[in-house]
């Protein structure tokens, strides 16, 4: 994945909505670290932890990288409908980890997330792109306001879904998903009929879950930044190990990912991380960089056993207009490579 040289990078404008957490705390220092990303609102929503420490978790990321002109928006206390699930187990009791970044002075935003994604799309028709790597509320409730939001977009991301692969909450559903159901098959119903390359990308569970970050990517992120010590995380190590990492981001996210290692390693998936979000992240402002399929998908809201489950018609078995490109394949290898030059060369810039 070659960046683009200064003089022909195209910048993306987005909106980028969240519910941070670990990965999306590693997507937020991806794209603050990609010279063609133009984030012009990040918005909170309920998921990982509840909306509030998502917000907190946003502005602590913002300040560590010195990116305090980005606004920051409150959304969705709780989903559409369901009451609201929370995976402190997963993320850490404040969604990164064993991480403890220092608490923002910075206010929110005057204005609320749905109020952000409608007024942006607004201003700017056609040329943004939104990414979501949370829960689907704002979005859903955004489009209840302004039900042309799909087609005021230009592109829209989502991390989200499973299709041809075991769920991580119930045994056939993702959790972005799983959380608020009702918001998903709402904003997927939104976007039938528009012209494939204006389609949403979903990046599903099937292509996220071969997106492994291991011990050594953290490794060389470190040498990138030129930080000191080596940074090692060893599957031996107590669970009360700390980096003592020189570089201020490179020992929180160290932090906050061995947390995720941990919790994978728990439950018999090794000590790895999957890296959810910051491919959604990537594929934002590259969607050349998945292989996709169209198709029509929808949500199972009513199953006893299959609730929060998505489901995709590649065949026009429903008679209805495709409203997803679902992204099957990668290269994660090629992927790591672009986000350890960029995220280590911003934790370089921003600390030497």
């Amino acid at each position: 994945m070659p960046q683009p040289e200064s003089g022909d990078r195209v910048t993306v404008p987005l909106i980028v909505d969240v519910d941070t957490g670990i990965d999306d705390s590693l997507a937020l220092l991806y794209l603050l670290s990609s010279p063609e990303a133009e984030i012009l609102s990040i918005a909170s929503t309920a998921g990982n932890v509840p909306v509030n420490q998502v917000a907190a978790n946003n502005l602590a990321w913002l300040d560590l990288c010195g990116a305090t002109d980005i606004e920051v928006t409150l959304g969705a206390q709780k989903p559409l409908v369901a009451p609201l699930m929370t995976t402190e187990e997963t993320h850490g009791p404040q969604g990164i980890g064993h991480a403890e970044l220092p608490l923002s002075t910075r206010l929110l935003s005057d204005r609320d997330a749905a109020t952000a994604w409608v007024e942006i799309v607004r201003e700017r028709p056609g040329e943004v792109t939104g990414l979501v790597t949370g829960p689907l509320t704002n979005l859903a409730t955004a489009i209840r306001v302004e039900p042309e939001l799909p087609r005021l977009l230009k592109r829209l991301v989502v991390m989200g879904g499973a299709f041809h692969h075991p769920g991580n909450t119930t045994p056939t559903s993702e959790w972005n998903i799983a959380v608020d159901p009702e918001a998903a098959a709402e904003v997927f119903a939104a976007f039938a009929g528009l012209p494939e390359n204006r389609l949403p990308i979903l990046c599903p569970l099937d292509v996220t879950e071969t997106v492994e970050m291991f011990p050594e990517h953290i490794a060389r992120l470190a040498e990138r930044a030129g930080s000191t010590p080596r940074e090692v995380l060893s599957e031996d190590d107590a669970s009360t190990t700390r980096s003592s990492a020189s570089n201020p981001v490179v020992r929180h996210f160290s932090d906050a990912v061995r947390f995720y290692f941990e919790f994978h390693r728990d439950h018999d998936q090794g000590f790895l991380a999957h890296m959810h979000d910051p491919f959604a992240a990537a594929v934002a402002l590259d969607p050349s960089i998945a292989v996709q399929r169209t198709a029509t998908v929808d949500v199972e809201l009513d199953g006893k056993l299959t609730r929060g489950t998505t489901v995709a018609d590649y065949r026009g078995m429903w008679g209805r207009e495709h409203n997803a490109s679902i992204a099957y394949a990668t290269d994660p290898s090629a992927f790591f490579d672009d986000l350890i030059e960029r995220v280590g060369g911003l934790a370089a810039r921003l600390y030497p």
